[in-house]
């Protein structure tokens, strides 16, 4: 399995990785969230792409990444089982956390119209399980049967492109990129914000 952002994200320490997490996560004023044994931080671009973690207690972690404007959003075809198929392979512990849960921005739910359970939306679906990261068994065999770019269409690559994985992550940084994709209207307003996205790596250095 050959792609530069999935190295990059192996090749980081699980505490830099939630480090990452929280910063962007506070940056896009989301909510952290405890659910029973995990820590959920996430991003969102404001227009329907987003980065789910759910940092476990015993070191696991469950990704989910999300593009609407993917093959892989299942929001539209409303098949419970499909979706619940991309979940193959992942602890039950993990799955867990994203099952019968309450919706929200990032998460959307598909409800089983036989039992009313439910489970969140998502494009791709990841996991680490204290030493590495996995695709899941379920969303790798769809992307083969279909002939996917699993990491394209997953929402992966462009949805983790915020966290700089495998490149320098700072203030400056990331202030760039809020004003190379339009966030921020000109150069004065980018430096604006550079204070305040400062103050926010100080809160979550080591």
């Amino acid at each position: 399995m050959s792609n530069a952002m999935w190295d990059a994200l192996a090749a980081t320490p699980l505490p830099e990785v939630r480090r990452r997490a929280a910063i962007m996560d506070e940056l896009a004023e989301v909510e952290p969230v405890t659910v029973t044994g995990a820590r959920r931080l996430a991003w969102n671009d404001g227009g329907g792409q987003s980065a789910v973690w759910y940092f476990a207690q015993d070191g696991r972690v469950l990704l989910l990444t999300f593009d609407h404007e993917s093959a892989l959003n299942l929001y539209a075809e409303e098949d419970f089982a499909l979706q619940e198929s991309f979940y193959e392979g992942v602890p039950e512990f993990l799955v867990a956390l994203v099952r019968d849960r309450p919706e929200n921005y990032e998460s959307l739910n598909l409800t089983d119209s036989e039992t009313g359970r439910t489970i969140h939306y998502a494009g791709g679906v990841f996991w680490y399980d204290g030493t590495r990261w996995h695709v899941s068994d379920g969303l790798a065999e769809y992307c083969r049967r279909e002939d996917a770019d699993l990491f394209g269409e997953s929402g992966f690559d462009y949805c983790l492109n915020v966290y700089r994985f495998g490149q320098d992550f700072t203030p400056e940084t990331v202030v760039a990129i809020r004003g190379e994709d339009g966030s921020d209207e000109d150069e004065e307003e980018t430096e604006a914000d550079l204070p305040g996205v400062r103050e926010v790596f100080t809160r979550h250095d080591y």
